[in-house]
């Protein structure tokens, strides 16, 4: 006995269209890594192609945010699956950080971030007196 499956090309469209639209909202989400030092956090964010001068990093008290674009050309293409649009990604940290000496720098497509830690937060060294 021979089974046939039809399927519909209405639904196999409506299919490959909500798959390319889950793909174009995860294509503009900053991943990014935290790891946690005794004087600060440091972010690390992949960011290819984008240049230092089409980002925009704000910190405020725990709080740093941010923002680029992805540049891309209107071309037919034939697969795109490369990052495109606009993406903002806003982060909370365990705690304060000194908003004036945060560091920035790219290099080889990675975004990396020194962030202090307020004064408040660092860990401090009791010194104990001896009688």
């Amino acid at each position: 006995m021979t089974f046939y499956i039809q399927t519909n090309p209405v639904h196999h469209m409506a299919r490959r269209r909500m798959a390319m639209a889950a793909a174009q909202s995860r294509q503009n989400f900053l991943n990014v890594n935290i790891r946690e030092e005794d004087e600060a956090y440091i972010l690390s964010a992949l960011v290819p192609g984008i240049k230092a001068e089409d980002l925009n990093i704000q910190t405020l008290d725990d709080v740093v945010r941010i923002e680029g674009e992805y540049k891309t050309e209107d071309a037919a293409y034939l697969l795109n699956e490369l990052p495109s649009g606009s993406f903002t990604r806003t982060l909370r940290l365990p705690s304060a950080i000194e908003a004036d000496r945060v560091e920035a720098r790219i290099a080889d497509g990675v975004l990396t971030l020194s962030l202090p830690k307020a004064e408040s937060a660092r860990p401090k060294k009791i010194k104990i007196s001896v009688n």
